[in-house]
């Protein structure tokens, strides 16, 4: 069985719904805002541009936002990037580790086929 399966499956079916209607070729942004739009109306609760800092030895080194933060479980960031690279995955990643959650969905929209990855810590 597969980490927040139900959730991850609600989830993928909102961004699948969002690339159809849009397709690529928009700034993450609109997806983005696309996105939450889609989850509110399946009434899954989310967060978007949820700020947080960055930790070092016990000082701030700085602070990110999460593009969307469903239900206090799973990190989504999304590209609107002609291919997903390794650097993609990585600040899925650190995204996780800074945020102490398990699982990333790095959602590709820029592509003519949605493109998915689970990211798990």
């Amino acid at each position: 069985m597969l980490l927040y399966e139900d959730l991850t499956k609600k989830i993928i079916g909102a961004a699948i719904e969002v690339h159809r209607v849009l397709g690529p070729g928009f700034l993450e942004s609109v997806y983005q805002g696309a996105l939450a739009q889609e989850l509110a109306a399946r009434k899954i609760r989310f967060k978007t541009e949820d700020p947080l800092k960055v930790m070092y030895k016990g000082e701030q080194m700085g602070k990110f936002r999460t593009d969307i933060l469903v239900e206090d479980k799973v990190v989504i960031e999304i590209k609107a990037v002609s291919r997903l690279i390794p650097e993609h995955t990585a600040q899925a990643i650190h995204y996780l580790t800074a945020t102490r959650k398990k699982l990333a969905l790095l959602i590709n929209f820029g592509t003519s086929r949605i493109v998915i990855r689970r990211v798990i810590l």
